[in-house]
């Protein structure tokens, strides 16, 4: 093979092999990149919610302590001796869902749907609800001492009944129980 027979098989041949083989590269490498921090990122990131959907289903004794489950929908659901303490239950549905026996210690209910909910024998100690919409909600022997009633949206009748046993200061919000209801101002 003579110099210009190597020049053009370099010029023609070679070199566009070379600069596809290159640019190959570089596309893969840039999509293993991509890939990495796509995956990195799912495993990294534990802190966003877990939205659950369990409408109208039963649990007893589950297990939803120091979870964050905000968004989630329990629309209809009857919950039994569960523990949902510390738990952030923002903007959850709990729309007519019966609530026996079931540990809400500072849970953050803040903004969440409790229309029509059965509150029996639970607890609420040191739970936010601040706006939380929960007209026509019943608390039946529930512990309400320190919660956080802040903005909520309750029938008359129920912040009558739950004056009458509010007690406490929320340990997050620094708000009096009895303040947030508007006990004095009945």
């Amino acid at each position: 093979m003579n110099y210009e027979d190597e020049q053009y098989w370099y010029q023609h041949w070679y070199q566009p092999l070379a600069i596809a083989a290159k640019a190959s590269l570089n596309i893969s490498l840039a999509i293993i990149c991509i890939l990495t921090f796509a995956v990195a990122d799912l495993a990294w990131d534990n802190s966003q919610a877990q939205a659950v959907a369990y409408e109208k289903q039963t649990l007893y004794g589950s297990d939803f302590s120091g979870q964050d489950l905000r968004d989630s929908n329990f629309t209809l659901a009857t919950i039994r001796a569960s523990d949902f303490s510390k738990t952030n239950l923002q903007g959850v549905q709990l729309f007519r869902t019966k609530f026996k026996n079931v540990n809400l210690e500072g849970a953050d209910l803040s903004f969440a749907t409790l229309d029509s909910a059965l509150f029996l024998e639970s607890n609420l100690k040191n739970a936010i609800l601040e706006s939380a919409f929960a007209y026509n909600s019943e608390f039946r022997n529930t512990n309400i001492e320190g919660a956080d009633f802040t903005d909520i949206f309750l029938s008359d009748d129920t912040v009558i009944e739950l004056c009458e046993i509010a007690s406490g200061t929320n340990p997050v919000t620094g708000n009096k129980t009895r303040d947030t209801l508007g006990c004095d101002y009945l």
